[in-house]
């Protein structure tokens, strides 16, 4: 080497083999072996559906409702499935056909009705059966008549307006739930809640508009027992966690499983360069769509992902084009998904699948109308040839990767698709579609379907968050305590969905979302959508007992598997000593307990 003349030039060489390998990896993504993690998915043979689950639980609860008032029908909707959900038994005694059984057979009652007349004397009974210890919940604030004049006192209720009142939003008291200490804009308000004055000793949770405005949930004591009242007249899904969290104020100690996870979904991720207008793209960076996303937008969502912790699933489509009769065309550009898709794994992200195209697997049965501009598929066997191709590519581009959730394009998926992909393709064990009904959409519960496949519903998207997807969010971490949003990185190209405000409004409004989330509840989980999979089927399964003295309360778990998660609310002393879990304080009297054996004790102080 001394006598080597050209020593300078093999340092320059070295370099420019340390820069050649470096622009390799970058531009190739971090390479990603296959995860040989224990999957977060149970085994078939220990899987108990919710449905099999709730069919052995004791009935401790009594519904109330009469089926010919549309109002009440409209809220047993709602509350059979906030019932299923928190794990309560429940008899419903129909009064269209039924009569008022014993009430001393339960330990809560709860009146869906807001027209009393077909209770009669029912309202006494009910009234003396809270006086000696019960617990009851009116969900539907009583009309103004002879038979609700019975009971108005007994509430909490010195005095009451014939009229409601217009009510387009919601404080919820910091101490009450989740994501409380502000107030929820409604979406399409209206003369929802009766005008009424409390007594000073009715305990108020929740108001129109900001505390002191009309009561919309509150307590009153009545003797031994206790009364709750709910009084904003919304009977659908974006509110279950409120109705979730005035149940559990009934007894001394409430209790309810919930999922805890955090998801985020990147929709159409990895895939070709979004097609879209690049206008707003060109006006604040100056730069091809190309480039914007590898060079300013992914970056940020790393950012993003880096500050609050988040794993992020990206779902891949192979390419864009509209062709359904069966023939494939195999993707050959593939250092964009290699890249984008190694970098999603190597961040503890997850892949899964989106479409071949972005054709929704539906048949010429499915008539969209002017409401969607897709095709559909030729035949069946067209459809399990994409469905083939998409996951052939996905084994090529990322070997060892593990990849078995389904996003359904525009969360469309029709009967003889969702059937397709049960019996053709077992890898596919979650399908993440929608969680509120939409155009065409497939709509989920949270909840392990009788095949076997998960669903696991997403409850909101994109980076402006309007009124209603805000609703629903604070809504569901009281419901479930469960996050579940996704976006599409031509988000930036559509004005629809807010190009034109521009990548940086766009992501400050993003970064708002998870800063409340995260602030609401820390405790939250970040899981991968198969990860969340796994937290529903061990969710689903689990049924409790309660035992509580004046000492403890004691909890037994059915259908434990490793680990659960449940809300405790101590209507009723102060939580100490816990054996077999772990209990963190949430909010108020509100707790997360995470169960790690399936016989708790938590001593009271």
């Amino acid at each position: 080497m001394k006598a080597f003349p050209f020593k300078g030039m093999l340092v320059i060489w070295g370099i420019f083999m340390l820069m050649g390998a470096v622009l390799f990896a970058e531009r190739s993504g971090i390479h990603y072996e296959g995860s040989k993690s224990q999957s977060a998915y149970l085994s078939e043979n220990q899987i108990v559906t919710e449905k099999e689950a709730v069919k052995e639980l004791k009935k401790t609860c009594l519904v109330i409702m009469d089926s010919q008032q549309e109002s009440s029908q409209l809220a047993w909707e709602q509350f059979e499935r906030i019932f299923q959900d928190m794990k309560v038994g429940t008899d419903v005694a129909d009064l269209k056909t039924d009569t008022l059984p014993n009430l001393d057979s339960y330990e809560t009652v709860v009146v869906l009705m807001s027209d009393l007349e077909p209770l009669k004397e029912g309202i006494i009974e009910i009234s003396n059966w809270v006086k000696s210890g019960g617990s009851a919940m009116f969900a539907m604030a009583p009309q103004k008549d002879t038979y609700a004049s019975l009971i108005e006192q007994k509430l909490g209720i010195i005095s009451s307006g014939y009229e409601n009142s217009f009510v387009d939003s919601i404080y919820f008291d910091s101490d009450f739930l989740i994501g409380g200490g502000k107030s929820y804009a409604i979406t399409d308000g209206f003369d929802s809640a009766r005008q009424v004055e409390l007594s000073e000793k009715a305990q108020v949770y929740a108001w129109a508009k900001e505390p002191g405005g009309i009561p919309l949930i509150w307590e009153n004591a009545y003797g031994d027992g206790k009364f709750v009242v709910d009084n904003f007249g919304l009977y659908e899904k974006a509110v279950r966690g409120f109705y979730a969290a005035s149940y559990s104020l009934l007894t001394d100690i409430g209790v309810y499983p919930v999922i805890n996870g955090s998801a985020f979904y990147l929709d159409d991720f990895p895939s070709p360069v979004p097609s879209g207008d690049g206008t707003y793209v060109k006006r604040d960076y100056g730069t091809s769509i190309q480039e914007f996303y590898s060079n300013i937008w992914w970056p940020d969502m790393l950012n993003l992902a880096s500050q609050y912790g988040l794993k992020y699933t990206g779902v891949m489509i192979e390419n864009y084009e509209d062709k359904t009769d069966g023939e494939i065309t195999k993707q050959t550009d593939h250092e964009r998904f290699q890249y984008f898709g190694n970098m999603v794994l190597h961040q503890g992200g997850e892949l899964g699948y989106h479409g071949y195209n972005h054709q929704p697997l539906c048949l010429g049965d499915t008539d969209y109308g002017d409401v969607l501009p897709y095709k559909t598929w030729k035949n069946e066997k067209a459809m399990e040839s994409a469905m083939s191709e998409l996951i052939r590519f996905g084994k090529k581009m990322f070997p060892g990767t593990q990849m078995s959730v389904y996003v359904p394009p525009s969360n469309v998926l029709s009967e003889q698709g969702r059937k397709m992909l049960a019996q053709k393709f077992p890898q596919i064990k979650t399908i993440a579609s929608n969680y509120f009904a939409g155009e065409c959409a497939y709509t989920q519960e949270f909840e392990v379907a009788d095949d076997g496949i998960v669903e696991q519903p997403r409850i909101i998207s994109g980076a402006i968050l309007d009124d209603y997807m805000q609703m629903a969010a604070v809504s569901e971490l009281n419901m479930h305590f469960v996050n579940s949003h996704f976006m599409h990185p031509d988000d930036l190209l559509d004005e629809d969905r807010g190009a034109k405000l521009g990548w940086e409004k766009l992501k400050n409004r993003l970064e708002e979302y998870m800063d409340w989330l995260y602030d609401s509840a820390p405790e939250l989980r970040n899981l991968t959508g198969s990860e969340l999979s796994g937290a529903i089927e061990r969710y689903g399964a689990l049924t409790y007992e309660k035992n509580v003295t004046d000492k403890s309360v004691e909890l037994k778990l059915n259908h434990f598997y490793d680990e659960a998660y449940l809300m405790l609310r101590f209507n009723d002393g102060i939580p100490g000593k816990v054996t077999g879990g772990e209990l963190e304080h949430v909010t108020g009297n509100l707790y997360l307990l995470h169960a790690v054996n399936d016989e708790v004790t938590i001593e009271k102080k």
